[in-house]
């Protein structure tokens, strides 16, 4: 491990170099995928998409009823990762200190007392809060320096957590009986949200094959946290056109209500829009996207095969939308197949319909 690091790493600009730095960044990426795939059976776009925001640094919120291997997916990327791994059972008696650590006082052999840190499970490279939508906004509160800052506060001090640093949260939908929707200001902190899907006939017996015969199976490590680290590194350095960035800000723009880019069909769905951050992850997760497909450069399609798991926790819906059932997922194809590619020609350049990742 490490190797790729060592690959990822551009010591110039020449043609050569980055070539050869985005083939050692898709070999990396393949790595983990396949040795992930070991494993779970199935949810390609669930892994796809999962990985795709951990190599542009984010947090994934994985969403489905329980018994789909949400839980199973997020150990089986931290065996693959060989990183440190901590999980967080969420429930509606956990507080904010069994996330992020308490003081204690300790007393030495001397006899003397002095107060000390004691590290919450937060300080880990890989974080799987499990069920988060079963704790009280309270505790859900705990995660939010943590997610964005990287660090935890206690009293006078500041500590940074570990790098690489990435949450996988899962949760149930909403609907169901003891959960607690997370507050907008949470959401917005995870990159994608992404949908975990029932298995289909072929998968269920695999799946049954697996689990219930004398088969086990374990991901090895295939890359570490050095790995992880320079491949976000390269990422960044991917070249996204003005006119791509520029899609990216009215597709985010679109969806607020009442704004110069508004679309008037969605206008009574839409009561809070995207914040900045969709922005952000649109072009971090597009720059990813165009990499893995041996592009230095970001296209607008690498833009609208993310605009679903990027926008979909990011609009409030208006009562008329629930009244109508019409969900965020439908309001986002919708902008989709309105907003134009170009602004100049919206007239032959709006319909385009060539999908987003579901």
């Amino acid at each position: 491990m490490g190797d790729f690091a060592r690959g990822l790493r551009l010591s110039t600009d020449d043609v050569e170099s980055v070539s050869d730095a985005c083939t050692r960044f898709r070999e990396a990426f393949e790595a983990l995928r396949g040795e992930v795939g070991e494993v779970i059976v199935g949810q390609q776009a669930v892994v796809e998409q999962t990985l795709l925001s951990l190599f542009a640094g984010g947090h994934v919120l994985l969403e489905g009823v329980p018994g789909l291997g949400k839980t199973l997916l997020v150990r089986t990327i931290s065996d693959a990762l060989g990183l440190e791994f901590s999980r967080i059972q969420f429930t509606p008696d956990l507080m904010p200190a069994d996330i992020t650590g308490t003081t204690v006082v300790v007393e030495d052999g001397a006899g003397r007392r002095e107060f000390r840190f004691r590290e919450g499970p937060i300080f880990a490279n890989i974080v799987l809060a499990d069920e988060i939508n079963r704790a009280t906004p309270k505790s859900q509160s705990a995660m939010l320096e943590a997610m964005q800052e990287r660090s935890v506060s206690t009293g006078d001090s500041t500590r940074k957590l570990p790098a690489p640093f990435l949450v996988l949260a899962t949760q149930n939908p909403i609907e169901q009986e003891g959960t607690f929707p997370l507050p907008e200001a949470q959401l917005d902190r995870f990159l994608l949200k992404v949908s975990v899907p029932h298995a289909v006939r072929a998968e269920l017996m695999e799946i049954l094959d697996r689990t219930t015969a004398n088969r086990t199976t374990k991901a090895e490590p295939v890359l570490d946290a050095e790995d992880i680290v320079a491949a976000r590194e390269l990422s960044r350095r991917v070249l996204i056109a003005p006119t791509v960035q520029d899609y990216a800000i009215r597709l985010v723009m679109s969806t607020h209500p009442e704004g110069a880019f508004e679309i008037p069909a969605f206008r009574h769905y839409i009561r809070v829009g995207a914040s900045p951050r969709a922005a952000q992850a649109l072009v971090s997760t597009a720059r990813v996207l165009a990499i893995m497909d041996g592009r230095y450069a970001a296209s607008i399609e690498d833009v609208r095969r993310v605009a679903l798991p990027v926008l979909r926790h990011r609009i409030i819906r208006t009562f008329e939308a629930e009244a109508d059932g019409i969900d965020a997922d439908e309001i986002v194809r919708g902008l989709l197949e309105r907003v134009p590619v170009d602004p100049d020609h919206p007239e032959d350049l709006a319909t385009i319909r060539t999908g987003a990742a579901s």
